[in-house]
């Protein structure tokens, strides 16, 4: 199959997204609308599993959707990282039992005919709102996840930029602190290891949130839902992942720049407990007059943005997917 569009209204792709406590299936049409999804919680097989249970899984909530397979234009996918991309090859942080899991050409086997295209979930994230959300009609946007990690998308001149391992846009290890905290990843000072939640919740518990609970009682939820009510702390927590999200954006807006940032992701439900900070330091950051203009705005599609990306990937390949099939 080229890569050309196939959006018409009535073309129709199944979209996954998988995240390490749910899976997602969906029926997308050419217009970016979901006709259907099914939502089941990642299963947590033992590592010698191989994963097969959670592929399993994922092939019986296909099964429970009402559109008939033969009907599908593709398969589009958003997954969490790392993976060996574009062969869809992944080993997602929070998915021990799938190292070097063969995702791409397993579905390939199970939809045979079709294009098949797996992708990061956040630049997943970041297609669904340069097509269908909050980037409509521009040309220079970033995407965000803020919730377990922190990761992005980067469309330039209106074409998503994956970058020689399709990892451009990553904004979560963005510098922002010189010399604290360490990452996951084995840099110091990444903005993930600031404003992510599970770091989030961690260092807000250092500073005296919450004692005497278990960690499963400190969520980013929790933490959002005490700072509403006014807990010094949380507010604290929330004020200091928006100016580390204010720094990182300051440069990437600088570097690309970029019209429209949208940030999705669960810690993006704080609002102006969140984007207040996150504003503040941005306009004392950017000096240079072209950046000014940058706009950071909330995530549109909210929890369906997933499955409109990984249905943009086979929806609109000649903007989404460089590479041929």
């Amino acid at each position: 199959m080229g890569r050309t569009s196939v959006e018409t209204s009535e073309q129709r792709v199944l979209a996954v997204d998988i995240g390490g406590t749910k899976l997602a299936v969906g029926v997308v049409d050419g217009e970016g609308r979901v006709l259907e999804n099914l939502r089941a919680a990642t299963p947590r097989p033992g590592v010698t599993d191989g994963g097969e249970m959670i592929f399993r899984t994922l092939l019986a909530l296909v099964g429970e959707l009402k559109t008939d397979p033969a009907d599908f234009a593709g398969v589009g996918v958003g997954c969490g990282g790392p993976m060996r991309w574009p062969q869809g090859e992944v080993s997602p942080l929070n998915i021990e039992a799938w190292r070097g899991f063969p995702l791409r050409a397993r579905l390939s086997a199970a939809f045979p005919g079709v294009p098949v295209r797996v992708h990061n979930d956040a630049i997943c994230l970041a297609v669904a709102e340069h097509w269908r959300g909050a980037g409509m009609n521009t040309e220079d946007m970033l995407g965000m996840v803020v919730s377990t990690g922190v990761g992005g998308g980067l469309i330039v001149e209106g074409r998503l930029i994956d970058g020689r391992t399709g990892n451009a846009g990553h904004i979560g290890h963005v510098i922002v602190h010189s010399d604290e905290p360490l990452c996951a990843c084995g840099a110091v000072g990444c903005l993930e290891a600031v404003a992510s939640g599970p770091r989030l919740t961690g260092w807000a518990a250092e500073q005296g949130w919450r004692p005497g609970v278990t960690r499963a009682q400190r969520t980013g939820r929790d933490l959002v839902d005490d700072a509403r009510r006014g807990h010094p702390i949380a507010l604290k927590a929330l004020s200091r992942a928006g100016r580390a999200l204010g720094l990182a954006i300051a440069s990437a807006t600088v570097l690309c720049d970029l019209e429209v940032v949208a940030i999705g992701g669960g810690l993006s439900q704080a609002g102006t407990l969140l984007f207040d900070p996150l504003e503040a330091t941005l306009r004392e950051r950017v000096g240079l007059d072209f950046a000014r203009a940058v706009r950071v705005v909330p995530a549109a599609l909210g929890q369906e943005s997933g499955l409109v990306g990984a249905a943009a990937l086979i929806m609109h390949p000649e903007r989404y997917w460089s590479p041929g099939d």
